[in-house]
């Protein structure tokens, strides 16, 4: 679905605490058929008003190599975004560093071969490359959407998938877990089963609300909290938060004649960004845009206002953890000062 931005625009906030820096720890990049979202666009947002001072690019199956070996067509992704971190370190468009980190995508269903997939990413983005997203969100319910991935049903606990998983560790590489909400427990398996590998939890581990979720919110969150709170005593994990404003989601921000509010946000979705951290602690935390995926029902500059509202009630160290520094840790990035 192709982003309103009059209808956006609509909504106009002043940002609070401009001064504060940010790293944006989630975002995408693609040019598809009635959908731009390249540099242009991600530094148009980054320069509404909040301080970003560098993102962190997630795997969306963009710009995969045309030709070559099937498996390491993904490749071609990690190549385009590494370019386009080249650019923004070069200074040209501003001091921001946008993709300081890359999370690319393996198939991880090859098992050990795809050891040769992961040492192409690094050799295409050595001093960027982090981890890998290989999506497992999978339901039965023909109303939510299939991967890009096409996961298949307990692919977090099938063996060859473990067996590439376990790839991860030998290259001091993460992973990014995004599933739907029933499939928390298979992650917080995994997370069990490979202590030493850091596990970045993506989008509050997709609460749905559509289709056969539609209307069970409160049921939902319910169980969700009880999961969540079971995934966090596994330290190797760390909670994303946002990706709260999909489709998926079932909140129809995308529906309303005028987009929300950032207090309207806080309202709605407040509750589970406080118990996330109440689970992990603020240093186990880090705010997200999961931009343009969200643009669909929100401006960057309200986002970003909406987590500063919730944030409000932490400390100063805590606010910094969860708008930089936990994602500068975990991603390993070398910023300027």
């Amino acid at each position: 679905m192709p982003i309103d931005q009059a209808w956006l625009d609509q909504v106009q906030e002043e940002v609070i605490e401009p001064d504060r820096p940010i790293i944006d720890p989630h975002h995408h990049l693609w040019d598809y058929p009635g959908s731009r979202y390249l540099l242009d666009e991600l530094l148009s947002d980054m320069g509404s008003g909040h301080n970003v001072v560098a993102t962190v690019f997630v795997e969306c199956g963009a710009m995969y190599r045309a030709d070559g070996p099937e498996h390491l067509k993904p490749v071609g992704e990690t190549e385009f975004v590494n370019g386009v971190a080249a650019m923004s370190a070069s200074g040209t468009y501003g001091a921001a560093r946008a993709c300081a980190g890359i999370v690319g995508l393996a198939d991880l269903n090859l098992g050990s071969r795809v050891g040769e997939v992961l040492d192409a990413h690094m050799r295409a983005a050595p001093d960027r490359f982090r981890g890998i997203r290989h999506v497992a969100a999978h339901d039965d319910s023909p109303d939510v959407r299939v991967a890009h991935t096409k996961p298949f049903r307990h692919m977090l606990a099938d063996a060859t998938f473990r067996e590439g998983f376990a790839e991860l560790q030998k290259r001091d590489m993460s992973f990014e877990a995004w599933v739907y909400h029933p499939q928390i427990r298979e992650v917080t398996e995994l997370a069990r089963a490979f202590p030493d590998t850091v596990i970045i939890a993506d989008h509050f581990l997709g609460p749905l609300g559509i289709g056969p979720y539609e209307g069970k919110r409160d049921e939902i969150f319910e169980q969700w909290k009880l999961d969540f709170a079971e995934l966090a005593r596994c330290e190797n994990v760390v909670a994303k938060l946002g990706g709260l404003n999909m489709a998926v989601n079932g909140f129809g921000w995308h529906k309303r004649d005028k987009p929300p509010t950032a207090r309207e946000l806080v309202a709605a979705t407040g509750d589970w960004y406080v118990h996330a951290i109440d689970c992990f602690g603020p240093g186990r935390c880090m705010f997200e845009s999961n931009f343009p995926v969200d643009k669909l029902s929100v401006s960057y500059p309200v986002l970003w206002n909406a987590f500063k509202l919730i944030a409000a009630a932490y400390t100063e160290a805590e606010r910094d953890a969860l708008f930089h520094d936990t994602a500068k840790r975990v991603y390993r990035l070398d910023l300027p000062d």
